[in-house]
């Protein structure tokens, strides 16, 4: 009875191996096409489009996906502009200060050193304001003091310059603050379009849900790509700024100073007078 098991166990092995070449050499039809060379060549020159790029987000989206879209690249597109134009102004300020100290401070009078800087230059604007203010001290306003009265007007012109310096920061800030969010109502709109075709089809296919999602991914993600560049041009900015209005205040300082002490000389009526006499005839 063994011996009998032993045999047909022994007959099944070998059946089972003579088979193996068979299946071997098998080949099913669309495996013949995968391996045929012909379609390997037409399968590497296909090309199939991306139905999830921006592109076709644009293509496909609706007007809310649109004007979003329009938002964060209005928003990106400020951001750089607000970046290049502030420092070039900065720039531009550094150069002018350089220019101040090597010229300012050795002229004759502040009325002659006023000429010797850059017209439109911050320290052109502070220095001729603070000229003009002791020339106008009369009237009521000579029951200021003048120390008092040179400290407001230069005190004055550099708030306005601090002003102008911080011009396109709040935009930003701005910027920096609501960029993620418009993106992540991006996000939040694609999912209600997953969900809505999830409800509209009665199942939740890969190819009714991969499309939408897809368009909240991207939104997400250029949201993020607008606002990180903008909230490091705003720190950026800012302590420059802080840099050159130190600047500023130190030019405003010794401006300060010496206006009080061409104030005390004896000859200061004589100049006064002579100011007041070349501003008539100008007029």
């Amino acid at each position: 009875m063994k011996l009998f098991t032993y045999l047909r166990a022994a007959a099944l092995f070998i059946i089972f191996l003579a088979s193996v070449p068979a299946w071997a050499e098998t080949v099913t039809p669309a495996q013949a096409v995968v391996h045929s060379p012909v379609a390997a060549q037409a399968a590497d020159k296909e090309t199939v489009d991306n139905p999830y790029s921006l592109d076709a987000l644009w293509k496909g989206g609706d007007v809310i996906t649109k004007g979003t879209l329009i938002i964060l690249a209005i928003m990106s597109i400020g951001s750089w502009y607000i970046l290049v134009t502030k420092l070039f102004e900065q720039f531009k300020l550094g150069r002018q200060a350089r220019a101040a100290n090597a010229s300012f401070w050795t002229a004759g009078s502040v009325s002659l050193a006023v000429e010797t800087l850059e017209v439109g230059s911050p320290f052109h604007f502070i220095s001729k304001s603070a000229d003009e203010a002791i020339a106008h001290h009369e009237g009521l306003l000579a029951h200021i003091g003048l120390n008092a009265w040179i400290t407001q007007s230069i005190q004055r012109s550099i708030d306005n310059v601090q002003s102008r310096l911080q011009d396109g920061l709040a935009f930003l800030g701005t910027v920096g603050a609501t960029a993620p969010f418009i993106g992540l109502f991006g996000t939040v709109w694609g999912i209600y379009h997953a969900l809505t075709a999830i409800g509209i089809a009665g199942q939740a296919s890969i190819d009714k849900v991969a499309g939408p999602v897809g368009e909240s991914l991207i939104m997400t993600a250029i949201g993020l790509f607008v606002a990180v560049p903008a909230v490091l041009a705003y720190n950026w900015l800012v302590r420059r700024n802080k840099a050159a209005l130190d600047t500023i205040r130190a030019f405003g300082a010794d401006l300060h100073a010496v206006l009080l002490g061409e104030a005390s000389s004896p000859d200061t009526p004589v100049k006064l007078v002579a100011i007041q006499t070349a501003k008539t005839a100008n007029a």
